[in-house]
Protein backbone atom coordinates (compact mmCIF):
# COMPACT_ATOMS: atom_id res chain seq x y z
CA UNK A 1 0.00 0.00 0.00
CA UNK A 2 2.35 2.65 -1.35
CA UNK A 3 2.27 5.52 -3.87
CA UNK A 4 -0.38 7.96 -5.02
CA UNK A 5 -1.36 7.94 -8.68
CA UNK A 6 1.16 10.68 -9.41
CA UNK A 7 3.95 8.93 -7.47
CA UNK A 8 3.26 5.58 -9.10
CA UNK A 9 3.27 7.19 -12.55
CA UNK A 10 6.64 8.79 -11.84
CA UNK A 11 8.08 5.50 -10.57
CA UNK A 12 6.80 3.56 -13.59
CA UNK A 13 8.27 6.19 -15.91
CA UNK A 14 11.62 5.92 -14.17
CA UNK A 15 11.64 2.14 -14.44
CA UNK A 16 10.56 2.29 -18.08
CA UNK A 17 13.38 4.69 -18.99
CA UNK A 18 15.92 2.75 -16.97
CA UNK A 19 15.03 -0.52 -18.68
CA UNK A 20 16.37 0.84 -21.94
CA UNK A 21 19.87 0.49 -20.49
CA UNK A 22 19.43 -3.11 -19.28
CA UNK A 23 19.02 -4.98 -22.56
CA UNK A 24 15.71 -6.50 -21.39
CA UNK A 25 13.97 -6.13 -24.80
CA UNK A 26 16.56 -8.55 -26.18
CA UNK A 27 15.80 -11.15 -23.47
CA UNK A 28 12.35 -12.56 -24.30
CA UNK A 29 12.72 -15.27 -21.65
CA UNK A 30 12.62 -12.59 -18.95
CA UNK A 31 9.68 -10.49 -17.76
CA UNK A 32 9.43 -7.47 -15.49
CA UNK A 33 6.01 -7.11 -13.89
CA UNK A 34 4.79 -4.04 -12.00
CA UNK A 35 2.02 -4.47 -9.40
CA UNK A 36 0.78 -1.07 -8.18
CA UNK A 37 -2.25 -0.61 -5.96
CA UNK A 38 -5.68 -0.69 -7.55
CA UNK A 39 -6.15 3.08 -7.98
CA UNK A 40 -2.83 3.35 -9.84
CA UNK A 41 -3.41 0.54 -12.34
CA UNK A 42 -4.87 2.64 -15.16
CA UNK A 43 -2.19 5.32 -14.92
CA UNK A 44 0.67 2.82 -14.86
CA UNK A 45 -0.91 0.83 -17.68
CA UNK A 46 -0.86 3.91 -19.91
CA UNK A 47 2.77 4.66 -19.10
CA UNK A 48 4.15 1.17 -19.75
CA UNK A 49 2.14 0.54 -22.91
CA UNK A 50 4.48 -0.42 -25.73
CA UNK A 51 7.35 -1.21 -23.35
CA UNK A 52 8.63 -4.60 -22.11
CA UNK A 53 6.93 -3.96 -18.76
CA UNK A 54 3.85 -5.96 -17.79
CA UNK A 55 1.06 -4.94 -15.42
CA UNK A 56 -0.23 -6.92 -12.43
CA UNK A 57 -2.76 -6.34 -9.67
CA UNK A 58 -2.15 -7.19 -6.03
CA UNK A 59 -5.40 -9.09 -5.42
CA UNK A 60 -8.88 -9.89 -6.75
CA UNK A 61 -12.21 -11.37 -5.74
CA UNK A 62 -13.47 -14.63 -7.24
CA UNK A 63 -16.95 -13.48 -8.30
CA UNK A 64 -17.45 -11.80 -11.68
CA UNK A 65 -19.69 -9.04 -10.28
CA UNK A 66 -22.35 -8.45 -7.66
CA UNK A 67 -23.04 -6.97 -4.25
CA UNK A 68 -19.46 -7.22 -3.00
CA UNK A 69 -18.67 -3.60 -2.21
CA UNK A 70 -14.95 -2.85 -2.17
CA UNK A 71 -13.92 -5.93 -4.16
CA UNK A 72 -12.43 -6.09 -7.67
CA UNK A 73 -13.04 -8.85 -10.22
CA UNK A 74 -10.72 -10.50 -12.72
CA UNK A 75 -12.61 -8.90 -15.60
CA UNK A 76 -12.13 -5.45 -14.09
CA UNK A 77 -8.39 -6.07 -13.82
CA UNK A 78 -8.23 -7.20 -17.45
CA UNK A 79 -10.03 -4.04 -18.53
CA UNK A 80 -7.47 -1.96 -16.61
CA UNK A 81 -4.64 -3.54 -18.60
CA UNK A 82 -3.50 -6.27 -16.21
CA UNK A 83 -1.86 -9.43 -17.50
CA UNK A 84 -1.08 -10.83 -14.04
CA UNK A 85 -2.56 -10.86 -10.55
CA UNK A 86 -0.87 -11.70 -7.25
CA UNK A 87 -2.87 -14.18 -5.18
CA UNK A 88 -2.21 -15.31 -1.63
CA UNK A 89 0.49 -12.80 -0.72
CA UNK A 90 1.71 -13.46 2.81
CA UNK A 91 0.27 -10.16 3.99
CA UNK A 92 -3.15 -11.15 2.65
CA UNK A 93 -2.93 -14.49 4.47
CA UNK A 94 -1.55 -12.92 7.66
CA UNK A 95 -3.59 -9.72 8.06
CA UNK A 96 -6.79 -10.57 6.19
CA UNK A 97 -7.06 -14.26 7.11
CA UNK A 98 -7.34 -15.47 3.52
CA UNK A 99 -7.74 -19.23 3.49
CA UNK A 100 -6.41 -21.85 1.09
CA UNK A 101 -9.98 -22.47 -0.09
CA UNK A 102 -10.53 -18.79 -0.87
CA UNK A 103 -7.22 -18.56 -2.70
CA UNK A 104 -8.13 -21.60 -4.78
CA UNK A 105 -11.33 -19.79 -5.86
CA UNK A 106 -9.31 -16.69 -6.73
CA UNK A 107 -6.81 -18.67 -8.80
CA UNK A 108 -9.60 -20.36 -10.75
CA UNK A 109 -11.36 -17.03 -11.36
CA UNK A 110 -8.14 -15.39 -12.57
CA UNK A 111 -7.20 -18.22 -14.91
CA UNK A 112 -10.74 -18.42 -16.30
CA UNK A 113 -10.57 -14.72 -17.15
CA UNK A 114 -7.24 -15.12 -18.95
CA UNK A 115 -5.08 -13.58 -16.25
CA UNK A 116 -1.75 -15.10 -15.31
CA UNK A 117 -1.30 -15.78 -11.60
CA UNK A 118 1.56 -15.17 -9.18
CA UNK A 119 0.60 -17.57 -6.39
CA UNK A 120 2.36 -16.95 -3.07
CA UNK A 121 3.16 -19.53 -0.42
CA UNK A 122 5.33 -19.50 2.69
CA UNK A 123 5.59 -20.29 6.37
CA UNK A 124 5.62 -18.07 9.46
CA UNK A 125 8.62 -17.74 11.76
CA UNK A 126 6.88 -19.93 14.33
CA UNK A 127 6.21 -22.64 11.76
CA UNK A 128 9.85 -22.61 10.65
CA UNK A 129 11.10 -22.89 14.23
CA UNK A 130 8.79 -25.87 14.69
CA UNK A 131 10.23 -27.50 11.53
CA UNK A 132 6.89 -27.30 9.77
CA UNK A 133 8.04 -25.41 6.66
CA UNK A 134 7.54 -28.31 4.25
CA UNK A 135 4.12 -29.44 5.58
CA UNK A 136 2.83 -25.86 5.54
CA UNK A 137 4.06 -25.19 2.01
CA UNK A 138 2.73 -28.56 0.83
CA UNK A 139 -0.73 -27.75 2.23
CA UNK A 140 -0.76 -24.29 0.66
CA UNK A 141 0.33 -25.55 -2.77
CA UNK A 142 -1.89 -28.65 -2.77
CA UNK A 143 -5.04 -26.88 -1.61
CA UNK A 144 -4.38 -23.71 -3.59
CA UNK A 145 -3.98 -25.68 -6.84
CA UNK A 146 -6.79 -28.14 -6.14
CA UNK A 147 -8.77 -28.73 -9.32
CA UNK A 148 -6.39 -26.69 -11.50
CA UNK A 149 -5.73 -28.35 -14.88
CA UNK A 150 -2.15 -29.25 -15.74
CA UNK A 151 -2.32 -27.07 -18.86
CA UNK A 152 -3.15 -24.05 -16.70
CA UNK A 153 0.20 -24.25 -14.91
CA UNK A 154 1.77 -22.54 -17.92
CA UNK A 155 -0.06 -19.39 -16.76
CA UNK A 156 0.96 -19.67 -13.12
CA UNK A 157 4.06 -18.52 -11.26
CA UNK A 158 4.70 -19.73 -7.72
CA UNK A 159 6.37 -17.30 -5.32
CA UNK A 160 7.92 -18.66 -2.14
CA UNK A 161 7.87 -15.83 0.38
CA UNK A 162 8.48 -16.83 3.99
CA UNK A 163 6.28 -14.66 6.19
CA UNK A 164 9.16 -14.06 8.59
CA UNK A 165 11.10 -12.34 5.80
CA UNK A 166 8.36 -9.99 4.56
CA UNK A 167 9.20 -6.38 5.36
CA UNK A 168 11.60 -7.37 8.12
CA UNK A 169 14.89 -6.87 6.33
CA UNK A 170 15.68 -10.51 7.15
CA UNK A 171 15.78 -12.64 4.04
CA UNK A 172 16.18 -16.37 3.75
CA UNK A 173 19.72 -17.37 2.88
CA UNK A 174 20.20 -18.57 -0.69
CA UNK A 175 20.55 -22.10 0.66
CA UNK A 176 17.34 -21.89 2.71
CA UNK A 177 15.42 -20.51 -0.24
CA UNK A 178 16.84 -23.09 -2.65
CA UNK A 179 15.85 -25.92 -0.32
CA UNK A 180 12.20 -24.84 -0.29
CA UNK A 181 12.16 -24.04 -4.01
CA UNK A 182 13.48 -27.52 -4.80
CA UNK A 183 10.79 -28.99 -2.55
CA UNK A 184 8.06 -27.00 -4.31
CA UNK A 185 9.34 -28.19 -7.70
CA UNK A 186 9.30 -31.80 -6.51
CA UNK A 187 5.79 -31.27 -5.17
CA UNK A 188 4.59 -29.92 -8.53
CA UNK A 189 6.09 -33.00 -10.19
CA UNK A 190 4.17 -35.20 -7.77
CA UNK A 191 0.90 -33.32 -8.27
CA UNK A 192 1.18 -32.84 -12.04
CA UNK A 193 4.19 -34.09 -14.03
CA UNK A 194 7.95 -33.75 -14.41
CA UNK A 195 7.44 -31.67 -17.55
CA UNK A 196 5.27 -29.19 -15.67
CA UNK A 197 7.66 -29.10 -12.71
CA UNK A 198 10.63 -28.36 -14.93
CA UNK A 199 8.77 -25.58 -16.71
CA UNK A 200 7.05 -23.82 -13.81
CA UNK A 201 8.54 -20.51 -12.69
CA UNK A 202 9.25 -20.34 -8.95
CA UNK A 203 10.27 -16.98 -7.53
CA UNK A 204 11.65 -15.97 -4.16
CA UNK A 205 10.13 -13.06 -2.24
CA UNK A 206 11.06 -11.65 1.14
CA UNK A 207 13.34 -8.64 1.68
CA UNK A 208 14.93 -9.01 -1.76
CA UNK A 209 17.35 -6.15 -2.40
CA UNK A 210 20.29 -5.30 -4.69
CA UNK A 211 22.75 -6.76 -2.19
CA UNK A 212 21.21 -10.25 -2.00
CA UNK A 213 19.32 -10.70 -5.26
CA UNK A 214 22.23 -12.00 -7.33
CA UNK A 215 23.08 -14.79 -4.86
CA UNK A 216 19.43 -15.76 -4.53
CA UNK A 217 18.73 -15.89 -8.27
CA UNK A 218 21.92 -17.88 -8.88
CA UNK A 219 20.32 -20.86 -7.15
CA UNK A 220 19.26 -23.74 -9.38
CA UNK A 221 15.53 -23.64 -8.60
CA UNK A 222 15.06 -19.89 -8.08
CA UNK A 223 13.73 -18.40 -11.31
CA UNK A 224 13.19 -14.80 -10.28
CA UNK A 225 12.21 -12.44 -7.48
CA UNK A 226 9.02 -11.00 -6.05
CA UNK A 227 10.35 -7.64 -4.91
CA UNK A 228 8.71 -5.53 -2.20
CA UNK A 229 10.29 -2.46 -0.63
CA UNK A 230 13.23 -2.37 -3.02
CA UNK A 231 10.81 -1.84 -5.92
CA UNK A 232 9.64 1.51 -4.52
CA UNK A 233 12.71 3.27 -5.94
CA UNK A 234 13.56 2.93 -9.60
CA UNK A 235 17.30 2.77 -8.94
CA UNK A 236 17.21 -0.21 -6.59
CA UNK A 237 14.60 -2.08 -8.62
CA UNK A 238 16.55 -1.58 -11.84
CA UNK A 239 19.70 -2.89 -10.15
CA UNK A 240 17.85 -6.07 -9.17
CA UNK A 241 16.53 -6.41 -12.73
CA UNK A 242 20.03 -6.01 -14.16
CA UNK A 243 21.42 -8.69 -11.87
CA UNK A 244 18.58 -11.00 -12.83
CA UNK A 245 19.55 -10.71 -16.47
CA UNK A 246 23.14 -11.79 -15.86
Amino acid sequence: MFKTVQEAAALASGIKEGLKKTGLPDCPEHEVVLAPNFVCLAAVSGIIKGSPLVLAAQNLYWEKEGAFTGEVSAGMLKSAGCAYVIIGHSERRLYFNETDEQLNKKIKAALSAGLKVIFCVGETGKERKENRTFPVVERQVTQGLNGIAETALASLVIAYEPVWAIGTGINATPEQAQEVHAYIRSLIERLFSRRVAEGVTIQYGGSVNPANSEALMAQKDIDGALVGGASLKAESFLEIIQKGLQ
